[in-house]
């Protein structure tokens, strides 16, 4: 089956793009601010049994200590997070989305919890459960969020569909790209803004047993290249953070000089995925036309 949701496009081939200020580098940082319930299993934590006092736990350590501690360091840097957000956390979590709204960041939809992905759900509840993660959000920050990530990427083939309907704008399940792209729906208008797996905490740290000292080196590494090929067009550079893996306390400083290194280079743009999403729409978009599947 062909994948009819947005062209093929080489990018070489692209107009060249360019960020604010002759930006070459879009910097966004997304943590996933998630919520678990004690009586699911939890992926990824090794264990289908119930309750998984250890991967539970661990999860809720993110949410008690480590998301504080991004916080301080992003702090630091200047940088407004923008945050995959479980909707049950407005209920269960309420100072996280206080401390983060005090920072002006960014609250993108992520499913109602982490315990359940998009694709558990009959397809006519599909559309509902978005339209309850947006007026959930909502209701708890004061903005209606524009961006989307499924829990653990989970998507449907009306996915896409169902979250323009509800007036999203952008979704970074989709990791085909270092630069925006268009994509086709039946109403309203999508793009993906590139959301990085390569280098995301959890996969590099709980699923490739990496050490803090290589997690630096790759983050690095991948920086230097993506700046390297920005000469030719502007590029995006997303950090997807775990509180309850970057946020342990042998790890944070590895972030902490990774980001150093980044925002010591001219042309990096500190921002959200909403502003990348904005920026792209007002100078680069064409609407590449409705999704017929």
């Amino acid at each position: 089956m062909e994948n009819r949701r947005y062209d093929y496009s080489p990018i070489i081939q692209r107009e060249k793009i360019v960020w604010p200020n002759n930006g070459r580098i879009a910097l966004w940082v997304a943590p996933n601010i998630e919520y678990f319930h004690f009586d699911k299993p939890i992926r990824g934590s090794g264990s289908n049994h119930t309750p998984d006092v250890p991967g539970y736990t661990l999860r809720d350590y993110g949410s008690r200590v480590g998301v504080f501690r991004i916080m301080d360091l992003l702090d630091k840097f200047a940088i407004r997070a923008s945050v995959l957000l479980n909707a049950e956390v407005c209920e269960h979590h309420p100072a996280i989305i206080e401390e983060g709204n005090k920072r002006q960041w960014e609250w993108l939809g992520h499913g109602m919890t982490n315990s359940t992905s998009m694709l558990d759900y009959a397809p006519e509840e599909e559309h509902g459960i978005i339209r309850k993660v947006k007026e959930i959000i909502t209701a708890a920050t004061g903005k209606e969020p524009k961006g989307w990530l499924g829990p653990g990427l989970g998507e449907t083939f009306n996915t896409p569909d169902h979250l323009a309907a509800e007036g999203f704008e952008y979704v970074c399940d989709w990791g085909n790209d270092e630069q925006p792209t268009p994509m086709r729906v039946k109403s309203g208008r999508m793009i993906v803004v590139p959301y990085e797996l390569g280098v995301n905490d959890i996969r590099v740290f709980n699923r490739e047993n990496h050490t803090p000292e290589q997690y630096y080196r790759m983050v690095c590494d991948h920086f230097d290249t993506l700046y390297r090929d920005s000469a030719s067009g502007g590029r995006v550079l997303c950090l997807p953070l775990h509180p309850f893996v970057i946020g342990l306390p042998f790890r944070i400083n590895y972030l902490e000089k990774a980001l150093d290194y980044i925002c010591s280079h001219e042309g990096v743009w500190r921002t959200t995925g909403g502003e990348i999403a904005e920026w792209y729409y007002r100078n680069y978009y064409k609407d590449p036309g409705k999704y017929e599947g």
